[in-house]
Formats: C-alpha cells, structure tokens, sequence
C-alpha cells in the first residue's frame, strides 16, 4: 500500500483529493502549509509528496528544494494554477520531478501518481552513503570531511551506483552511465572501477564500494556488505 503526502492549503480540494486516493487504496497524509510538510517528511516514509506550490510559511518549491539539499529522493508532484513554461522550469530547478495544473482530472491524478511511485526521483542534488557526501550540485565529494577528486568517467560511475545504494549496479548498467551506447571494451570498466575504489576507499579503513561476485558493483554503508572479489 503506497504512502503518500498532500500539502495543500484549500481545505476543501484536499479533503476532496485525500478522500479520492484513499478510496482507491492509498494512504494520504495531509498538511497545510510546507513547514508541517517538512516535520511529517523527517518523520515518515513516503512514497511520493503532492505538493500545492501556493502555501503559507513555506511553499511547495521552497519545500521541495529543501528536501533535495538534504538528499531526500521521494518523487514529488507539483500541483499548481500556474501553467506557464517560467512557472513550469521554476519547479523543475527545484527538484519536482512531474506537474499537474489545476483544475485536473482524478483520473490523471492518479495515473501521474502511480507512474511515480514506481521510482526514485532523479531530482536530488545530495547522495549520501555513510560519512561519503556527492554533491552534484558543486561538482563535489567529501568523505569523512576529506575531499576527494575523481576523472569525469568516475563521477558518473560513483554516481550511478550512489543513486541506487545500498543495491547493486550491473556492469552493464554502469557502462551505460559511463559512455550511452558507445561501450568500450571491458577492461576499461575494470580500470575505472579500480580508481575509483582508490579515490574512494584508498585512505580509508573501511570500505564503501564492494565488487558483487556475478552482478557488478554496490556502494554500501560500512557494516552493511562485504567486497566479493
């Protein structure tokens, strides 16, 4: 049963929407303003946020570009009266991953939301993996406070298998992160993982980034997994 949160300060369209998705068999929690939105946020699991952009004391785009500063990758749903493209790309920079513009169908409502829930939202500018932090905003990586450099081949493979942390990533699926279609031969991806389990791991005691025996990689908190050589 997926979890869902409304933030929507029209008492009456979310009492009309929370009654909707509940009798299709969601649960729906629901807040007034963005400040409340963001308590529930740190304190629930959700599978994905509906979210009114004109609310008091903290609107749907302040709040969804909080949550991704903090790394939080709930896909998010923006409804708004505000249909023009500015308003549209305003949304976007702030991390929203889909728009509904009011007045809308239920019916859509409820296709948009269970497209998704299927998946993580690409949106979020901060992976985290224990003490190791990938801002993809600033281009930068800390671990444990240290900075760490890598080449842009690695950025993208570090990348990828942070977005899908603690799971694995095939070496199929990594190759397509680091060059599209265009694969080079297979040692290429073993030079490259071997750096970047130098850059990420060399200096430290413990490691992140664990090879999958018959699957690929995984990058995983310390005490989670163990490297399958």
């Amino acid at each position: 049963m997926l979890k869902l949160l409304l933030a929507e300060d029209d008492l009456d369209l979310a009492q009309t929407l929370v009654q909707y998705l509940e009798l299709e068999g969601f649960i729906c929690d629901h807040v007034s303003n963005g400040i409340a939105g963001l308590n529930l946020i740190k304190q629930n699991s959700y599978d994905v946020l509906l979210l009114d952009i004109n609310m008091p004391r903290l609107d749907g785009l302040g709040l969804c570009q909080l949550i991704r500063e903090q790394g939080n990758d709930i896909p998010v749903l923006m409804l708004t009266a505000l249909g023009q493209l500015d308003d549209k790309l305003l949304g976007f920079n702030a991390g929203t991953d889909d728009y509904l513009i009011k007045p809308f169908e239920m019916e859509e409502l409820l296709a948009r939301v269970r497209a998704l829930s299927h998946r993580r939202s690409g949106q979020v500018r901060k992976l985290t993996c224990g003490e190791l932090q990938m801002n993809l905003s600033e281009k930068s990586l800390l671990r444990n406070g240290q900075a760490l450099k890598l080449s842009p081949t690695g950025w993208r493979l570090l990348e990828c298998l942070m977005r899908a942390s603690p799971s694995p990533v095939t070496r199929e699926a990594l190759m397509d992160a680091a060059w599209g279609d265009d694969h080079p031969d297979s040692n290429s991806l073993k030079v490259h993982m071997y750096n970047l389990r130098k850059a990420v791991d060399g200096s430290f005691s413990e490691s992140l980034l664990h090879t999958i025996s018959g699957v690929g990689f995984a990058i995983r908190p310390p005490g989670t997994g163990k490297t399958n050589v």
